[in-house]
Parts: structure tokens; sequence; C-alpha cells
């Protein structure tokens, strides 16, 4: 049989797959007509089957019986979930009531820009009095990690709840104000628990940034990852070795299946190590949903070996996708899920040609090596697109090179957890582990800092679209055989190249003319996060740079501003502080609160590096921006009760100018709200009020209603909190202030002229309102 035939019935189950994934992505977001979604396709099965039976040749109706039938039991799963989770998706949350779970944590308790969050399934839930037994899906979020609090544990926390996207598997969001660990995990996940504890604490002494990365490229375990190396490994494309993948769960498997297979033993002894060694891989890094769907994958795959069909990739692939569907159809709206899925269907597909092809310039081992990160890259770049709207053009090089440490630093950080009862040897492989990892991170740093590391790219559709195409148009290039496709090729993507490398640059142009000259305060739009500016006369005040360098950098652009006089960190949350390099060398002074922790001290240092004079403020202190006069009026000197974080955000007011009196509240909860109004520091209202901590439900309505705003600006993106909450949106509409969201409006510019106070939003008509 030749390879293009064997290649044909590679991909029959591939149709099978994509129904599935539209059955259950139609089913999770239409949930309350699962059932008839479910019964339609049931129906339609037995309908397409029925008519297989009576034709000669039945094949190609029984594939589309089957994958209808699969998509219908997809939806079944739904349908069946569906009244538990109403029960849950009923109770009485809105309103910021205070509402107890008790719930089983399910999901590596992992660090949010916020503190952490987990995955967890409740037990039972109590408003008030009325305590009632439910158990659906809940993500939850807390400030702080109590000791004991890891996968397998129950606990009680009490908080704020809000209802997630209704494709999302968790049916509640709980923003947890407190937590009691009521059970710490027990049997074999306590075990587990405690070997990625020690494998963290073995590490402990070794040198960063290569220590922390050992515990992650074992076991996935993140915890001691630096905010700027995770940021590096991002950058360069090499975050997806932190993640328990596939690949990791391949090696793992691989390595029990070759030992069998050196001591003699016969192919099902051989796999059924294999799957033993997959399982308890599984439990010790944690069985949560990304976790067991690359286990899934590698097991299928083990199938395929006892089966003697190894080299049916595609269709194990397939397989993968419509048992893991089944299994948990809420993961058709994962963009987890996608991207391993087409990263192993481009491996499988598109790195033999590809490494064909470049093997007409370079040897073949080099070529397959890289062929492998190419195929890759080419493939999940459009759907990374949606995330951040750039291309790392590093990243292959990047993955080359680091990519041959990652399986060292893999075993031997698992041969370090599994000898933690011997310390010495624990120890010893723990080190031998750091110079892999040590070689990854130096990697990361390097290609992160490399000028033109990313270029900025389309957003949304357009920048999928434009992507897929480039990265058909390369593939090509490279892969084809005939000149005349491989010119052709060339030429598409010259075009393409140069219609993004002009949209930015002209874009920047066309936006310039469209803000008005007259702005004094503008919140620009990065995504979930803040950065306000302030302007009086030449002088400029920046507010907190979001979470990400690029979008800071281009509002910056937007409005003119190479250099600001005064740079505020209102505390240190990736979502004030992540844009901090776009930054450097461009501010005088840089006011900050209370230091939580040594990654901000290393930031503050590279920025009095760079020649800026850095202060930290509290309330009390003030100075001049210009012809107008700040002041610090949070947090409290030296507070025991707020010593940092987002209740001990720097609240700054402006006012005495032409820019309209203004006041920005950080992140402040209800809490320090109504400390701050107690304390006598809000002495007048204000015409403009930067709502606090991105429209949370955690307000205080007496604080809103003494500012008296006419304009608040609520800083928001994006985001899986459900900000802005209703209940803050409804209480500034009572207060008749204009509501301007940078989610909805992009940029907003406010000023006062002889008409009053004027509001601009760059995605309306580009006109101000009054």
């Amino acid at each position: 049989m030749s390879g293009r035939t064997a290649r044909r019935r590679d991909l029959r189950l591939l149709p099978v797959a994509l129904t599935a994934w539209a059955g259950a992505g139609l089913a999770i977001v239409f949930p309350e007509h699962a059932v008839t979604i479910a019964v339609a396709l049931w129906v339609g099965a037995v309908a397409v089957l029925a008519v297989a039976v009576r034709r000669a040749r039945p094949t190609t109706f029984a594939l589309v019986a089957v994958a209808i039938a699969v998509a219908g039991a997809a939806a079944s799963h739904v349908a069946f979930a569906q009244p538990a989770r109403a029960a849950v998706a009923d109770l009485k949350i809105t309103g910021g009531r205070s509402v107890t779970f008790e719930v089983d944590v399910v999901g590596k308790v992992e660090r949010s820009a916020t503190g952490f969050r987990f995955d967890a399934i409740t037990r039972s839930a109590t408003i008030g009095r009325d305590v009632r037994p439910v158990s659906a899906p809940v993500l939850v979020r807390v400030q702080e990690r109590p000791e004991g609090l890891d996968l397998g544990a129950r606990v009680v926390v009490t908080g704020t709840a809000f209802h997630a996207d209704a494709a999302d598997r968790e049916v509640l969001v709980i923003e947890a104000s407190t937590i009691r660990l009521a059970r710490p995990p027990t049997g074999a996940l306590a075990v587990a628990a405690e070997l990625r504890t020690g494998l963290v604490a073995a590490v402990d002494g070794l040198p960063d940034p290569g220590a922390g990365l050992v515990p992650g490229l074992a076991v996935g375990d993140t915890s001691a990852v630096s905010a700027d190396l995770d940021a590096q490994m991002k950058a360069s494309s090499l975050s997806h070795l932190t993640a328990v993948s596939g690949a990791n769960c391949a090696l793992v498997v691989g390595i029990a299946f070759g030992v069998a297979a050196l001591c003699g033993a016969r192919r099902c002894i051989r796999v059924t190590a294999g799957l033993v060694t997959l399982v308890a891989f599984i439990v010790l890094v944690s069985p949560e949903p990304s976790v067991v769907r690359a286990g899934a994958m590698a097991a299928i795959a083990m199938l395929g070996v006892l089966l003697g069909r190894i080299g049916a990739g595609m269709s194990i692939l397939s397989a993968s996708v419509c048992l893991l569907l089944i299994l948990d159809p809420w993961l058709a709206a994962s963009l987890g899920f996608a991207l391993s899925a087409v990263a192993t269907g481009s491996l499988l597909l598109f790195a033999g040609p590809l490494a064909d092809g470049m093997s007409r310039w370079m040897p073949a081992p080099a070529a397959l090596a890289l062929s492998v990160p190419l195929a890759a890259q080419l493939a999940c770049g459009p759907l990374l697109i949606l995330i951040e709207p750039t291309v790392p053009l590093v990243g292959v090089l990047a993955n080359l090179l680091a990519g041959p440490a990652a399986p060292a630093a893999t075993v031997l950080g698992l041969l370090a957890c599994l000898a933690l009862p011997i310390p010495v040897l624990a120890q010893g492989l723990a080190a031998i582990a750091w110079l892999p990892a040590a070689w990854i991170a130096g990697t990361a740093d390097l290609a992160a800092q490399l000028p033109g590391a990313s270029i900025a790219w389309l957003e949304g559709m357009p920048g999928l679209i434009a992507l897929t195409a480039t990265g058909a148009a390369i593939g090509v290039v490279v892969a084809a055989r005939r000149h005349r496709l491989r010119r052709g090729a060339a030429w598409l993507l010259a075009g393409i190249v140069v219609v993004v490398a002009a949209a930015g640059p002209v874009r920047t142009l066309f936006d310039r003319t469209r803000v008005p000259h007259e702005w004094t305060i503008a919140a620009c739009e990065v995504g979930q996060g803040d950065a306000v500016l302030i302007r009086s006369g030449d002088a400029v005040m920046l507010i907190d740079t979001g979470p990400e360098p690029d979008p800071l950098s281009a509002c910056l652009d937007r409005f003119a501003i190479d250099r600001v006089d005064i740079l505020v960190f209102t505390h240190f949350d990736m979502d004030h502080r992540g844009g901090a390099d776009a930054m450097m060398g461009r501010a005088d002074l840089v006011l900050h609160g209370p230091i939580p922790d040594p990654d901000a001290a290393h930031m503050l240092a590279r920025f009095t590096a760079g020649g800026a004079q850095t202060q930290e403020v509290s309330a009390g202190q003030s100075g001049a921006l210009g012809e107008c006069r700040w002041r610090a009026l949070w947090p409290k000197p030296r507070d025991p009760v707020y010593p940092a974080g987002n209740d001990a955000s720097v609240v700054i007011d402006v006012t005495g100018c032409r820019v309209p009196d203004a006041i920005f509240l950080g992140d402040l909860s209800a809490q320090p709200q109504r400390s701050l109004l107690a304390s006598g520091a809000i002495d007048r209202s204000y015409a403009v009020v930067k709502v606090a901590h991105h429209g949370s439900a955690d307000q205080d309505q007496g604080l809103y209603r003494d500012l008296d705003a006419r304009v608040a600006l609520v800083t928001v993106g994006k985001n899986t909190y459900g900000h802005p909450r209703d209940e803050i949106l409804d209480l500034l509409q009572e207060e008749h202030a204009t509501i301007a969201r940078t989610d909805r409006s992009g940029d907003i510019a406010v000023w006062r002229d002889g008409a009053g106070l004027q509001v601009w939003r760059s995605r309306e008509d580009g006109g101000p309102s009054s």
C-alpha cells in the first residue's frame, strides 16, 4: 500500500472528530436545549445508519452515522449534567450576596493575577440559613493559600459568586474572601501532593531562575516560577514546556515500555506497564482535565501499539478527540484543547513534508529537528493570535535550542521527586536536573530580549485568517516540489507581510489624528488591567502599566507620549505592572505602594538603573504635576491591616488645574474603601473616578455616593471574573454617572471645556459626549 493511500485512510476519522466537536460545542453553548439537540442527533444517526444498511457499499454512510452518534453522545452528556448545573446556577447570588460553599478541590491550585485559583466541585451551598446540597463544577479564586490546600482537599469558602459563561465548564466563579480547610487530601492524592511539595523544597537554594523551572518541567508545578521568567517563557514560545502535555505522557510511557521491553516482556505486558505508569504519572502531576486529556491521548496511542497500528497517528488523534469530547463536552470551548489537538495534528501531517523540503537546503537531521517546532508554530500561531495579537519570530529557534533539554530535565526531576525519601539522593538529582532547566531559562531570557523577538499582528479574526494564510504560504514555499507553486506562495507571503507591516504604522498615524488634542485624562485600552494617563501642559503622569508591554506602547504611541514625569504603580499585581518593560528608561519618578516580593523589588531596581527615582508613597504625601497637585490618599503608612496587595493600592487624586478633579481607586475592595472614607481623606467631590478593581462587585456604595463623580472610568478587558459586575454598574447609574468602559469603548479621553466635561471613545463615532 502506498504512503498516499495510507494517509487517506488515516484521515477517515477526522470528520468524525470535527462533527463531535461541533455537536459538543452546540450543546454547551445552548445547554437548556441539550436534550433536544441530543435527541435530534441520535435520530439522525439512526436514520443514516438505516440508509447505510440498505446500501451495497455502506462505508461512507456508516462513517457519517458514527460521526453523528459521537456528537449525540457528547450532547447527551450535557443534557444529563444540566439539571445539577441548573440547580447551582439558580442559586440567589445576585447583589453581591455572601454565599458559603463546601467544595472538593479537583484541579491544580495555580497562581493568578489576584492570588490563587482552582477548579472545584460543590457539595453544598449556604445562603443565610438556607443550606442545600448541590453538585456542579465551579472556579474558586482566593487571595491567600492556606496550608494543605491542594488537589483532593475539601474546603469551605465564603464570598461572592457570579455566573460563568454558558460554554464554560464551571457554572459559577466564586470570589472567596475567606477559606477554611475542612479536610486535606487523602490517599494517593495526599502522597502526590507531598511529593510535589517536596520537589519544590528540594530545588530551594539552587540558583534561580533555573531552580523554579525544575518542578514545572517535571510535574507541572509552576509555583516557584517567577513572574519575569513566566513572561520570558511566553514571549519565546516556551511556556508549553511547563504544562503537562501529551509529550510528557509519551515520554513517561515510552520509558516504562522500553524498560519492560529490555526485560523481555511480551507486547501486552509492555503495554500494561506503560498504562500503569501513565496512571501513576497523572496522579502525581494532578489529574486535572488538561492532564487527563493528555493521558487519554497517550493511552489510545498505547492501544494502537497493542493492536500493531503504530502508524495510524491521525486515527489515534481523532479517536482521542472523540472520546474526550464525550467524557468532557466543555473541552469544545477550550483553547488549550484546540491547541493540543492542532499541535499534535500538525506534527503528524506537516512535520514530514517540511523536513523533506528543508532537507534540500540543509542536512536531513537538522531539517527533521527544525520541522517539529516549525510545524507546531505554523499551525498553532493563528489560534494564539486570538489571545495576544503578536507573532514570536524567535519561537522556532528557541524551541530548537531548548527542546532537547526538556526531556532530560523532566526525567531527572521525576527521579528526584520519587527519591525524596532519600534526601541526599533527591537533592543530588535535583541539582543535576537544574542544569537543563537553567539552559531552558537562559534560552527564554535571551530569546525574549532579542530585538524584534515578536511583531505586532492584526487582531481577532482578521489576524487569524492572515496568519493562517501566512503559515500556509510558508509551508508551500518550504515543502512544495513544483517551482511555480513555490513562487506563487512566495508572492502571496510577501504580499501578506507588506500589508501587515504597513497596517501598524498606518493605523497608528490614523489613530493619532482621531485622538482629541484637548485630552487631559486618558484610559488606555490594554486588556484586563489599568493604564491611565493624566496630562497637565507638558507634564504627564501614568498610573499603572497594564498586563503587557505591547498594548501600553501602542497606547502611548496613539496619544503621542514618549516619556512620563511620574509613573505610579498602585500595587504590584501583573495586571497593573505587567507592562513595565515599556516604561524602562521613560519615567523620571516612580511612585509605588508597599513592596510585596523580590520580583517587585527587582523591577523597581531596574527603573533606578534606568535613571528613574523611586519613592514609596502613603496617605498624606503630595506633589506637583504641571499646574496640578496630586495627593496620595491611601494606604496608611505601615498599615498592619492592609500590608500589601489590592487593599493596599495607592489611591491618588489630581486636582486644582485644568484637568478635571479626578480620583483613581486602584483595586481597593469595599472594606478599605470604607476605611478610606472614614479617614477623612475624601474632602471633596470629583468630576472623574477610576472605578476600583475593574468594576468588581466588592465596592462600598457610600464611597461612590460621596465622590459624586460625573464620569466613571472602568478599565477592563476580556476576563473570567465577570467584570464589570452589574452591582457597580447599577450603582453608578443611580448616581447619574457617565460610564465609560475600555472593553467596549477602547481608549477613552476626558477633558473640560467651555461646554463642560467631554468624553471621547475611540470605538464610537469619535465625537465627544458631554
